[in-house]
């Protein structure tokens, strides 16, 4: 009867470390990270107001910006493609990811096409160029833009204490992300 009892713990424990303790794999960790962006995670929604706060705008276009910023990462889409494990550490891992985000970096580039031809839309009444305006257009361009654009990006993971970590991404990488990375047409 001790054996049959020793045994069916054994079993038990067996089964609740296999149920509980499962392993996180690197695209998992990958899909963590980029969900925390779809989801507007807390830490997401302060980067975005941190960031937003240092631009040199007024409250109101500071406002749009974050909210245009927001929109941008719950509309981001991805598919994790593959996994790759460095040939000489297993404990890192390259997880090759497929982004489909709005293309705001288009949005840049055309409004910046639209101030050059028409400056005069630009300017105070003494004919000074006004920022302020500016701001106003292409925030209104970037609330509007549903075109979007598709960047591979390979994030690498690094596995610490039996959990996968995502490592910084790179200027590259996050500037994908955002959406405005600089690509050829």
């Amino acid at each position: 009867m001790k054996k049959i009892v020793i045994s069916l713990s054994l079993i038990l424990c067996s089964f609740l470390l296999i149920a509980c303790g499962e392993e996180m794999m690197p695209n998992q960790a990958v899909d963590d990270y980029l969900q925390k962006y779809v989801t507007l995670d807390d830490d997401v929604v302060n980067q975005i107001n941190e960031y937003v706060d240092k631009e040199d705008m007024t409250d109101e276009q500071k406002s749009k910006y974050k909210q245009i910023l927001r929109n941008q990462y719950s509309s981001l889409t991805y598919t994790i493609n593959d996994v790759k494990y460095d040939e000489n550490d297993k404990d890192v891992a390259y997880v090759n990811v497929k982004l489909n985000v709005r293309d705001l970096y288009k949005v840049q580039q055309t409004t910046l096409y639209y101030y050059e031809n028409h400056k005069n839309e630009f300017t105070d009444k003494e004919g000074n160029y006004d920022i302020s305006k500016y701001l106003d257009y292409k925030l209104e361009q970037m609330k509007a833009a549903t075109e979007t654009t598709t960047h591979s990006i390979v994030i690498k993971v690094v596995k610490d204490d039996n959990d996968w970590d995502v490592s910084q991404l790179s200027s590259e990488d996050l500037q994908k992300i955002h959406g405005i990375y600089e690509y050829e047409e």
